[in-house]
Formats: structure tokens, sequence, C-alpha cells
């Protein structure tokens, strides 16, 4: 049995298992969130901007079984499995600076892609559904009107001054959204879209970098422990001797 000041943080490292088992439910819903709304936006973003969530939350499943494991070394006092469990940490403590780092890097990437994938789609409005669908579903939401304002419109095949409906905040009955009208959206999608992608982005790398400092201080506990543990066997066994 641990002694002493040890039994303080073979307690602590316990506590701190119950608290990585709730950052990996909080790494599963963070990467959750921010995959639903990336999707919402896919025709806007490359494929390999989803990388970043999908390995959030493996990275969170992984940390919540990692915690359980961690949990059953500490209140059995078991050499092995603290050590094993302080070996994980470790590399899931790497795993979440490369997701935290990724999130940040990603920001830099932002304003070229969501341009280059604006102007590409814009030019499908009229004969592709799921883009038309998509340009509609973002105007809507982030209340803006074309690339950099609804004058883009223009490029993409529409005349008389008409735009997509959902470039209005109401468009009146019989009638068609146009780019005299006060209801229109004025603001651009594309910092809109940025913005909003950079948001996301941040909290991404804000709570990967979060998590893995708090995490370097359950695997100092653990380490302790288990030294713990090593010298009281060898006590052990020195007397039984």
């Amino acid at each position: 049995m641990v002694s002493g000041g040890m039994t303080c943080v073979k307690y602590l490292t316990f506590f701190f298992n119950l608290i990585f088992a709730i950052t990996g439910i909080v790494f599963i819903a963070v990467g959750t969130v921010i995959l639903v709304v990336y999707s919402g936006y896919s025709n806007f973003m490359d494929t390999w901007f989803f990388a970043a969530p999908v390995f959030m939350i493996i990275i969170g499943a992984v940390v919540f079984l990692v915690s359980f494991f961690g949990c059953c070394g500490a209140v059995k006092e078991n050499h092995c499995m603290i050590i094993t469990f302080s070996v994980l940490l470790l590399l899931i403590f790497v795993l979440e600076l490369v997701a935290g780092i990724s999130g940040y890097l990603m920001q830099r990437e932002v304003r070229q892609m969501v341009e280059n994938r604006m102007n590409i789609t814009m030019k499908d409005y009229s004969t592709d559904i799921t883009t038309n669908k998509s340009w509609d579903i973002m105007q809507h939401d982030l209340q803006c009107c074309g690339m950099n304002g609804a004058s883009d419109w223009a490029s993409a095949g529409f005349s008389d001054n008409t735009i997509p409906n959902s470039c209005c905040r109401e468009v009146p009955v019989g009638s068609k959204c146009d780019i005299n009208s006060i209801y229109i959206y004025e603001g651009g999608c594309m910092q809109s879209l940025q913005s909003a992608i950079e948001y996301y982005s941040l909290i991404l790398g804000g709570v990967g970098i979060g998590i893995a400092i708090i995490q370097i201080i359950g695997v100092i506990f653990a380490c302790c422990l288990a030294r713990s543990i090593r010298r009281e066997y060898e006590t052990v066994e020195t007397a039984a001797h």
C-alpha cells in the first residue's frame, strides 16, 4: 500500500483521471459540433479541412478509454498499469498538440480556400441543385449575399438586377429579390464564412492545446504514484529477505 504523501498523490491521480474522462467527452462533443457546422458548408471547403475535427473525435474516444485504465491503475495501485497509462497519456498529449496546432495553422489557408471554392460553385448555382441549396443555406444563415456583395451574381448568369431570393430577408409574394430591395443582405459571404471557419478553427486549437497542458500534470502525478508503488514493493521484498 502507498503511504504518507503518496496517498494524496494516489487520489489526485484518480481525480485527474476523472477529469480526463470528462475532457474526452468534451473532445468528442467539440469535434462533432465543428464537424456538423463544417458539413453545412462542405461545398465551400476542401475535403482535408474535415480531418481535424474527425481527428479530435478519435482522440476524445481514446482519452476516455485511457482515463478509465488510469483510474483502475490508481485504485489497484498497480505499477504496470500506472506506467502504461503514463506512456499512453504522453502519446495522447502529442496527438492533442498536433490537433491544436493544426487548428491554428488551418486559419492561414481559410481565405484562399473559401475564395477558390466560392468562385467555382457560384457559376453552378443555376445548374446544380446541391450547389444551389448550399448557397441558399449559407446566405440565409450568415445573412450575406454573393462573394463580396450582391453585384457578384451578375457574373453567375443573373440579369435585370435579380439575385437569389436567399439574398433577401423577405421576398414579397409574387416578386423576386433584386439588387435594389430594401430587404437585401448587404455584406458578402466570403468574409462571413471565413470568420465563422476561423472561429471554429480557433476553438479546435484552443481546446486541443489547453487540455494537452492539463494532461501533463496528470502524467507527473501518475509517475510519482508509480515510483512510490515501486519503492513500497522493493521495501516489502527487502524486509522479506
